[in-house]
């Protein structure tokens, strides 16, 4: 007997399975994360993110417009400061002049409102301990007192440019210190990109190096245990009550579950990160010969818009957009 029912027909012709894709890709969807480090005068390879560099001042402006000409929707941008700049409370964190304001204005200046310019704002570049907040007399994390230099942070980058501050340290009542704070200091247009559920990850690795972390142990007192699936529902929920503008799930790949169920109930966009460790992962692979590189990212980034994010943060951004606006060189 032969199936009456055949599916395979709407498979028969990439035309075919254009027309029936049940998910799109757009190149304005994606984010492109991005390294400036101070005292630097050319860009600066990262040995475990082959093809991703720390920027200098000026590398920085000519590689976020490229990423913009290609359709990228937006840069989030990460500071490196000089390991002689950090200390314990991440002072440069908040400096007017500090690398990643000055880089901030940089890309203000030279995108304009053509792009949505992300500041990351977080302490651990900034410390010389490497966590993310401020050490209490035991050597922990202390919550509130993280809080304060958190608002400070937030309204130095929103005063340099910033579209969207990335509340990326896990701290409780981060979203809604920053939201007060910049309300009551005239930011009303300034928003939040709020990094709801933030998993404690082996695959942060790279990132470290890309940072020039100071960090000794790790950070598990205070991001997610990749355990737990019903904490991330609260930490969502409680970030849209303070007033985030978009929630973020980090990492992505290993938690697309996570990020359906985010996806599910958020009355906000979903952003998703696709982060250093996923992406050396397929780099590597590729560089081995095991995978089709640009394959293997364009599938993994469909996978993650699938499961629900709007907007997601790769530094694949570049090379999918062009592959998706047929651009690719």
């Amino acid at each position: 007997m032969f199936p009456a029912d055949r599916p395979r027909r709407l498979r028969r012709t990439p035309a075919l399975r254009r027309l029936v894709a049940q998910t799109s890709l757009e190149p304005r969807h994606l984010v492109l994360p991005m390294f400036v480090a101070d005292g630097i005068e050319a860009p600066r390879e990262i040995s475990s993110m082959p093809g991703v560099v720390q920027h200098s001042l000026d590398s920085l402006r000519s590689a976020a417009a490229e990423a913009i000409a290609a359709g990228v929707g937006g840069v989030m941008l990460f500071g490196v400061p000089k390991p002689e700049d950090k200390d314990a409370t991440g002072s440069a964190a908040s400096d007017p002049d500090g690398v990643l304001n000055r880089g901030l204005r940089a890309l203000r200046s030279e995108l304009g409102d053509d792009a949505v310019v992300m500041a990351d704002t977080c302490l651990d570049e900034f410390t010389d301990h490497g966590h993310c907040g401020v050490l209490d007399s035991h050597g922990a994390v202390d919550n509130d007192a993280t809080l304060t230099r958190y608002v400070d942070m937030a309204l130095a980058q929103a005063d340099s440019g910033a579209d969207l501050l990335g509340t990326s340290g896990m701290m409780d009542g981060q979203v809604g210190a920053i939201r007060s704070a910049l309300d009551a200091a005239g930011q009303t247009d300034a928003g939040i990109i709020a990094y709801a559920a933030k998993y404690a990850s082996a695959f942060y690795g790279p990132f470290r190096e890309a940072v020039g972390s100071s960090l000794q142990g790790d950070r598990r007192t205070y991001q997610q245990d990749s355990a737990n699936r019903r904490e991330a529902q609260l930490e969502t929920d409680l970030d849209v009550a303070e007033g985030a503008d978009i929630v973020m799930v980090k990492p992505a790949m290993s938690y697309l579950d996570i990020l359906r169920e985010v996806a599910d109930r958020s009355p906000v966009p979903v952003a998703a990160y696709q982060i250093s460790g996923e992406y050396s992962m397929i780099v590597a692979a590729a560089n081995n010969g095991w995978i089709d590189r640009d394959a293997a990212a364009l599938e993994s980034l469909v996978c993650i818009k699938r499961a629900g994010a709007d907007v997601i943060l790769t530094y694949f951004a570049v090379d999918i957009a062009r592959t998706l606006s047929g651009t690719s060189s």
